[in-house]
């Protein structure tokens, strides 16, 4: 079944993390997503945490459902099939720093007066505008700046990393978002517009009422560790086999039934934690409480003790306990796909789901210049003479 954006043609040209992600998801949604390499390719194809002969496990998942082509962007041969590209896209899709387009003169005013209904979705550090614009800004910059990794730790350490490349992943999603935006604006307009979506703000974005806070009452967030302040309970607790458990029993309803599964239903209306309000002003001695019961049962007991109290809980996944498990399995919420370099290999599935028209992972990441020939010779035209000409050149593989 062909997904919601089957008929759109993107154009993604950038590399490494927030632009590519924003393609990815357009790819998993049925639009082609023609993915412009540099001859040397995007250097998401050697990096993560974990490699296997040399190759990333990262780009099967970020490269799924894309075509590769290579072209030297720097050459101005290079820039003129980009060009060619774009006369026929609805989208293009670019993290470079500001002013790299027009350097290569790319220029969005004449690109969107050669094909008026093209969208050019830009992703940088700061944005196309303002005093920070031309500074260099990478998802790490964005975090700091927008406030998540400030607030994000133990506040007895330096603020820390969430685990993931959350600027960057935002940026992406806030990409997509505009992508679609104008989208649904161009069938009113018949016109493209520009998204200009950056690093700091959409961290800012999900900053919920940092600012306000701070303004009006003079707060300023720190560091609070697993638990939200005055929000109780709602943390991890260990269990008698060694793990975390995270609970979060703190609506009042909740929290009765969390003492009725302590064997403690007394507990449930005594005033000193029957209210939202008392809870939190006694977040630590009631985290202090829980843990000294739940360190004296197993993890599986713990899960399946609370499910049938009707508390909210969960085991703390990683990729094996994700791999077993039913829920994830009955949904599909994991795909299998082939892999060139790695065989069959999962990974997350296409989200959100739309019943319609849900989308699909049609292959993994390509190999470089995969493409070439479908896309230079079957949408630009060119043929054998022309391309092998490129090659000569250093304009592509």
């Amino acid at each position: 079944m062909p997904g919601a954006l089957s008929d759109i043609r993107v154009i993604e040209v950038g590399t490494l993390l927030a632009g590519p992600f924003c393609g990815q998801q357009l790819a998993d949604h049925g639009a082609e997503v023609i993915k412009v390499e540099a001859p040397t390719g995007d250097p998401m194809r050697a990096w993560g945490q974990e490699r296997a002969d040399g190759k990333s496990l990262w780009w099967p998942v970020v490269g799924r459902g894309k075509k590769s082509v290579t072209i030297n962007l720097r050459e101005r041969a290079g820039q003129e099939l980009l060009r060619s590209l774009a006369l026929g896209a609805d989208i293009l899709l670019e993290n470079f720093r500001p002013g790299t387009l027009e350097k290569w003169g790319l220029v969005p005013a004449e690109l969107h007066a050669a094909n008026p209904r093209l969208i050019i979705t830009r992703v940088s550090g700061y944005g196309q505008t303002g005093p920070y614009a031309a500074q260099p800004g990478f998802g790490a910059i964005g975090e700091a700046i927008g406030g998540i990794r400030y607030t994000t730790g133990d506040p007895a350490s330096m603020p820390s990393r969430t685990g993931i490349s959350i600027g960057d992943t935002l940026t992406a999603m806030f990409a997509t978002i505009g992508t679609l935006n104008a989208l649904h604006a161009r069938e009113r307009t018949g016109r493209g517009q520009i998204v200009d979506a950056a690093l700091y703000e959409s961290v800012l974005a999900v900053m919920e009422s940092l600012l306000t806070e701070y303004h009006v009452a003079g707060f300023i967030r720190e560091r609070t560790g697993s638990i939200i302040p005055n929000i109780a309970p709602a943390n991890a607790y260990p269990t008698r086999d060694g793990k975390a458990h995270l609970i979060s029993g703190n609506q009042d309803t909740v929290w009765r039934r969390l003492a009725e599964a302590m064997g403690r239903p007394e507990l449930g209306d005594d005033p000193r934690y029957a209210t939202h309000m008392a809870r939190g002003d006694r977040q630590q001695e009631l985290d202090e409480m829980i843990a000294a019961w739940t360190a004296t049962v197993d993890s599986d007991w713990l899960h399946r003790h609370l499910n049938a109290h009707g508390v909210p809980n969960s085991q703390m996944y990683r990729a094996p306990e994700m791999l077993a498990d039913e829920h994830f399995a009955a949904r599909g919420a994991i795909a299998w796909v082939d892999s060139a370099d790695f065989g069959t290999v999962p990974m997350q599935n296409v989200v959100p789901r739309l019943s319609g028209t849900p989308g699909s992972i049609n292959w993994s990441g390509p190999g470089l210049g995969e493409h070439n020939e479908e896309v230079l010779g079957g949408i630009l035209g060119l043929d054998a003479d022309a391309v092998g000409q490129l090659r000569r050149d250093g304009i592509v593989l």
